[in-house]
């Protein structure tokens, strides 16, 4: 939705399925590998692809055959957004996936959009400094992993306003404030890491990138609507709407 909400059309290869609602995810099931592969061939040997976003990957064989693929398209920027846990606090991520995400994925990371709790999982040696790290010595043990450049987003963090600071080989490239906005969100960070993917396809560098999809995730987030018992859904086509028109629909 947010790809098509900014006037590009998603390839979606399925990873996974799942069981979950607004309130949380219940259960879910990796697809079989060789199939993740097969569905991935045949959309790229069909039609050129501007951008690669990859999310929930469901299992370590996973996270290998799509290394493999993106590893033939060099020229194709990689956005990964680390989903390790729902908003509600539901594992998508075993450690040893987090290990392959490390050795396979993140070196081949154009653009990876880690939260602070993520940030600090993705570089923790042990549970005793799972905590401890600051966001910009974070930002360096990513970056020295491979990725080309790191959005670790402020949205986890106890502050006042969200601030979401992107770094790259030189330090932080850009530091952008948001307001904060009140209740829980389903598919945020998903949608930024989309909108991210999106704006390079377009053509945008990453820095112009990272700000137009900060952009349009927060006005998403401020449209957002609650159809359900759990968290809010973001409005990925709030442009659409008549003034006043909550619905969602």
């Amino acid at each position: 939705m947010t790809m098509s909400g900014m006037g590009c059309h998603a390839l979606t290869v399925i990873t996974a399925l799942t069981v979950q609602d607004t309130v949380g995810v219940e259960d879910v099931l990796p697809v079989d590998a060789d199939f993740v592969a097969e569905q991935a061939r045949a959309v790229l040997e069909d039609m050129p692809v501007q951008a690669f976003k990859l999310g929930v990957l469901g299992s370590v064989e996973n996270i290998a055959v799509i290394a493999e693929i993106i590893s033939d398209y060099p020229h194709i920027p990689v956005i990964v957004d680390p989903v390790i846990a729902s908003g509600r606090g539901d594992e998508l991520a075993s450690e040893a996936m987090l290990a392959t995400l490390r050795e396979l994925i993140i070196p081949q990371a154009t653009v990876i959009t880690p939260n602070t709790m993520e940030a600090r999982r993705l570089v923790a040696r042990s549970s005793d400094d799972f905590d401890e790290r600051s966001m910009s010595e974070c930002a360096s043990r990513l970056l020295a992993m491979g990725c080309e450049y790191v959005l670790i987003t402020g949205s986890h963090a106890h502050t006042p306003q969200v601030v979401n600071t992107l770094y790259g080989p030189a330090g932080v490239l850009r530091a952008d404030t948001w307001a904060r906005l009140s209740g829980s969100y389903h598919g945020s960070g998903c949608t930024l890491a989309s909108a991210v993917a999106a704006a390079m396809a377009h053509g945008l560098d990453v820095s112009a990138a990272v700000y137009e999809a900060q952009s349009f995730t927060w006005q998403t987030l401020a449209s957002a609507f609650r159809p359900g018992m759990g968290q809010h859904i973001p409005d990925r086509f709030f442009w659409a709407r008549s003034p006043g028109d909550t619905s969602g629909a």
